[in-house]
């Protein structure tokens, strides 16, 4: 005659089932409440600043404007708007500032979109947009310029 063995549960398997539970419970809520990045859509408009710039590249760039925004060789949203030239000056002799006629500072306005949030950093592609950073690279179709210099940045 064999004999049957039944299980019954003890006190640790109601503790493991409670606990086992409970963490199902706190991860379905965590994914449920999860922030995805997504909600109210911000307009940022910010200038960079290139110096140096050969002044033939100037009219260049205004053949190409408006110009969309790339980043790691993708569309990434937005667009470079317009540009403005202004003289590049270097010292000359007795210590006084000379306009260099070969090159120009170039003050490039762009537009973007990004999701509002509780903390705002605002991204194009994966580099931030702030005043006074200056090793932006401002890329996109037609137009690359590194280590320009963001002088104003605005949310509306």
């Amino acid at each position: 005659m064999e004999q049957k063995k039944t299980k019954k549960f003890n006190i640790i398997d109601v503790i493991a089932l409670v606990l086992l539970a409970a963490i199902v419970v706190f991860m379905g809520y965590k994914l449920a409440t999860r922030k995805t990045g997504e909600g109210p859509l911000v307009n940022v408009t910010y200038k960079v600043k290139c110096e140096e710039v050969p002044v033939e590249l100037y009219e260049t760039c205004m053949n190409h404007l408006p110009s969309p925004l790339m980043a790691s060789g993708q569309l990434v949203g937005g667009e470079i708007l317009s540009v403005e030239k202004l003289p590049f000056y270097v010292p000359g002799p007795n210590g006084q500032w000379m306009e260099d006629p070969d090159h120009v500072s170039l003050i490039f306005t762009a537009q973007t979109t990004t999701p509002s949030g509780d903390v705002m950093t605002t991204k194009v592609g994966d580099q931030e947009v702030r005043i006074g950073k200056t090793d932006y690279i401002l890329k996109s179709e037609y137009i690359e310029f590194q280590d320009g210099t963001i002088i104003d940045v605005s949310w509306e």
